[in-house]
């Protein structure tokens, strides 16, 4: 099974950017980012949960799906700078952010740039400081990106981003995945996962000061329980939810969950912070 979507673009900070809007316009807004190597049809399983009670953009970040692929590197701080171009484009004066893995790391640079555009922060399976040793992973990653292209990355990627009963039982949404993994374009893996390998802000979250969760599935190797608790105690006020029985990607693989956790944390927030309007 592929997900298909209609393609939305709209120039920001100098690229196409393909972006999908669905929901009320007259309900606050949650900003859903996703992981490397995917595109915004990640979010898929959070999107009827979300639009009953707000407006949901979706968006493909630079090098991914329908946007833009330039040159790299890419670093979070562009990454970021896409995200506040595209919601001034967009004449959305402030959103609740969700990111997961790049997307998390998004989240975290975008609060600590550009604070006044958010309501809440929500960060799933990600981290906030690369360590020195795990560069030379990053740069096999993207030399094998470049010389023998993307597919040899899709099974060793399944792997790690979904247990093995998800891989066993759940081939139409393990497929979606490996799908956008052989699709993404190596221009923009290898520009992101130069972003990846220099990423370095877990110093920097106590100057983070908006309503915070932490999400992380109970079986992530790459971004694991330790590095999601890093996070959330260095960042004032914010709570942490595991999801067991999940890895990386675990708004896919756990999906009830995961929706549980996102719309507890966002139903909870008054609204002079975003919270729903009903």
């Amino acid at each position: 099974m592929i997900l298909r979507y209609d393609v939305t673009r709209i120039t920001a900070n100098g690229i196409g950017v393909n972006y999908q809007l669905d929901g009320s316009p007259e309900a606050p807004v949650v900003t859903l980012s996703h992981s490397l190597a995917t595109d915004l049809g990640m979010w898929q399983p959070q999107l009827a949960a979300l639009t009953a009670r707000f407006r949901v953009l979706r968006y493909d970040t630079r090098g991914h799906g329908g946007t833009d692929a330039p040159p790299g590197p890419y670093s979070f701080t562009q990454l970021a700078d896409d995200v506040h171009a595209l919601l001034e484009a967009l004449a959305i004066e402030r959103t609740h952010f969700v990111g997961l893995s790049m997307g998390g790391m998004i989240g975290q640079t975008l609060a600590l740039e550009h604070p006044q555009i958010l309501h809440s922060l929500v960060l799933c399976d990600t981290a906030a400081q690369t360590p020195p040793e795990a560069g030379s992973l990053w740069d096999e990653r993207m030399e094998t990106a470049r010389t023998e292209g993307m597919e040899v990355h899709v099974e060793p990627t399944i792997e790690r981003w979904f247990t093995q009963p998800t891989i066993d039982a759940r081939l139409g949404a393990v497929d979606v995945i490996r799908a956008m993994i052989r699709r993404t374009s190596v221009a923009g893996y290898v520009g992101c996962g130069q972003a990846i390998k220099e990423l370095d802000l877990l110093e920097r979250l106590p100057d983070i000061h908006l309503p915070t969760l932490v999400v992380v599935g109970a079986e992530d190797p790459g971004t694991p329980v330790e590095a999601a608790r890093a996070i959330q105690e260095r960042i004032a006020g914010s709570e942490l939810v595991v999801i067991e029985s999940a890895s990386h990607l675990s708004n896919v693989e756990q999906p009830e969950a995961f929706n549980r956790a996102l719309l507890g944390f966002l139903k909870g927030l008054p609204s002079s912070q975003g919270g729903p309007l009903v």
